[in-house]
């Protein structure tokens, strides 16, 4: 495609996932049934709120609370490199249902409420948080889909945590595959190095708490690659907020 062609792709892109707005009126994000809101309240009775003990570093649910700097084995034995993680809901088969919708299908009109259940969860974070950073799709990606999921999150968590987001602080500088079915070992070579912040970009991330944001944390490769391209940046921390967490092994090939 000539590389004047990529804006107008993006725009109509763009287009049609705000058409989606208006596909789904008054549907719930679960069942697809009239609601009033975004759910009903079967639908969201079934949903699985991570509010329990839970791990500080990697938001993996515990079954015993050991206080506000619990970490779980994993997390003991191999540190994330990010500081903490939250996560609002566990991905499982109720939530892959609102998640997927917005992963693939573009669907937005439940993005006000998924970003209170995700400011909720990650109001700690969020509290001290100078910057908002969304983990970026790599341009051809971004043009084929038209949209970054993780970009609409974190723009809609910025608008009610009165935090400043930067979609282009960090960058996708090498294209690769899905990640979908991959083993964990696969997954982390997959994206190794996948990230970069420009040398133009590094004052507006050096010595600022960054809370980096994503839709789904499954074995944290991604959100290390990009954790790591914001350190090596000059970041002081980064905290990781995620609108689900994959909690079984079975729920892994997302």
């Amino acid at each position: 495609m000539p590389s004047h062609m990529h804006p107008i792709s993006i725009a109509a892109k763009r287009a049609a996932a705000r058409l989606t707005d208006v596909l789904w009126p008054g549907r719930s994000l679960v069942s697809g049934e009239p609601a009033r809101g975004a759910l009903s309240a079967e639908d969201f009775a079934a949903l699985t709120f991570l509010t329990g003990p839970a791990c500080q570093s990697c938001a993996r649910p515990q079954e015993v609370d050991l206080g506000a700097a619990a970490m779980c084995a994993a997390c003991l034995t191999r540190p994330p490199i990010w500081t903490r993680a939250h996560a609002a809901l566990a991905y499982d088969e109720v939530s892959r249902v609102p998640v997927l919708g917005l992963k693939r299908a573009g669907r937005r009109d439940g993005l006000k409420v998924m970003a209170n259940w995700m400011v909720a969860a990650g109001r700690e974070s969020l509290e001290r948080a100078d910057v908002i950073v969304p983990v970026p799709l790599h341009y051809f990606r971004l043009v084929r889909r038209g949209y970054n999921q993780s970009g609409w999150l974190a723009s809609a968590i910025g608008a009610q945590a009165g935090v400043r987001v930067d979609h282009g602080l960090v960058n996708r500088v090498r294209a690769t595959p899905s990640q979908a079915g991959l083993s964990p070992r696969a997954r982390h070579r997959n994206v190794r190095g996948a990230f970069g912040v420009s040398k133009r970009a590094e004052q507006r991330v050096a010595g600022k708490s960054v809370v980096l944001v994503d839709d789904v944390l499954t074995t944290g490769a991604t959100l290390k690659a990009a954790s790591r391209a914001l350190l090596n940046a000059g970041a002081a921390e980064v905290n990781v907020l995620v609108l689900a967490r994959v909690v079984k092994p079975d729920d892994i090939a997302i």
